[in-house]
């Protein structure tokens, strides 16, 4: 069973950060994860080899391989000499990239294999809020990405039309990974929803802080059978603390928060412009 630490915590006002951290709880049988196909006849044969087809499974092949193909494309852009028009392509990307929500990547962390999460939150904040705060994310996520993600597939067919001139198809591309991305946040925003949700289908339990707040779990104690666990942190707290400001937290201490808890900086750091 995978499980995925969850970090949430103010940045200023009702602005709050919500991230994955790159130390997720990660523990079962990697075989039962997918293969993801590379080339189109790889595609073919997975598509064609189930004997009772799921259209969602189906689907997903289908995102996976698209999503190879774009990751592949983008490595070849980003190796690209300074100067060149590949490398100028890659400097759009990137320009386009930073325009995204980070409310977006994080749902996109949330992959079909996370079967519970681990949330780590200051010891002044409520676990209730902290739960809802998440349930209301995933929602409007739910909502939102959906929406976007038959606009940005309806939108894909117009942008074919620029396959006629001598240059790269940006405006497709662009169109295909945004069809991508919003259909891998609607995915995440459907599970986050589960983990946090009440009853029985989706069990939460709240913890008190251990010695070691910043510490991994074996997967197999306390929080084996629980797909939700709120464990506050001092450590967290302390840092939120310091940093609380009328202008918020500020970069150093959004950074220190990235090292202690292993986040990605980058996606972190776009909270502060919200």
């Amino acid at each position: 069973m995978m499980r995925a630490r969850l970090v949430v915590f103010p940045v200023k006002g009702r602005n709050w950060c919500f991230s994955r951290s790159v130390d997720s709880l990660i523990a079962g049988d990697s075989s039962t994860l997918s293969t993801t196909p590379t080339t189109v006849r790889d595609l073919w044969k997975s598509l064609s080899s189930s004997s009772q087809p799921s259209v969602t499974a189906n689907a997903e092949l289908v995102v996976d391989f698209v999503s190879h193909k774009m990751n592949t494309a983008w490595s070849g852009l980003e190796k690209a000499p300074q100067g060149s028009f590949k490398n100028k392509i890659h400097g759009v990307g990137l320009w386009l990239l930073s325009r995204v929500k980070p409310s977006e990547l994080f749902l996109k962390s949330i992959s079909k294999e996370v079967a519970g999460v681990e949330v780590t939150y200051p010891t002044s904040v409520n676990a209730r809020l902290i739960r809802r705060r998440l349930r209301h994310i995933a929602m409007s996520g739910s909502i939102i990405h959906k929406k976007y993600l038959y606009a940005s597939a309806a939108l894909l067919p117009v942008t074919t039309v620029f396959m006629v001139l001598p240059l790269p198809n940006i405006p497709f591309f662009w169109m295909l990974f945004r069809t991508y991305s919003h259909w891998r946040a609607w995915q995440g925003s459907e599970k986050l929803l589960q983990l946090v949700s009440d009853g029985s289908d989706g069990r939460c339990s709240s913890k008190k802080e251990t010695e070691s707040p910043n510490r991994s779990h074996d997967g197999s104690q306390e929080v084996n059978g629980l797909r939700c666990v709120f464990e506050p942190s001092k450590q967290l707290e302390e840092l939120v603390r310091r940093g609380n400001a009328n202008g918020g937290l500020s970069k150093c201490v959004m950074i220190d928060i990235c090292k202690t808890f292993e986040l990605n900086p980058q996606e972190v750091l776009r909270y502060q412009n919200l």
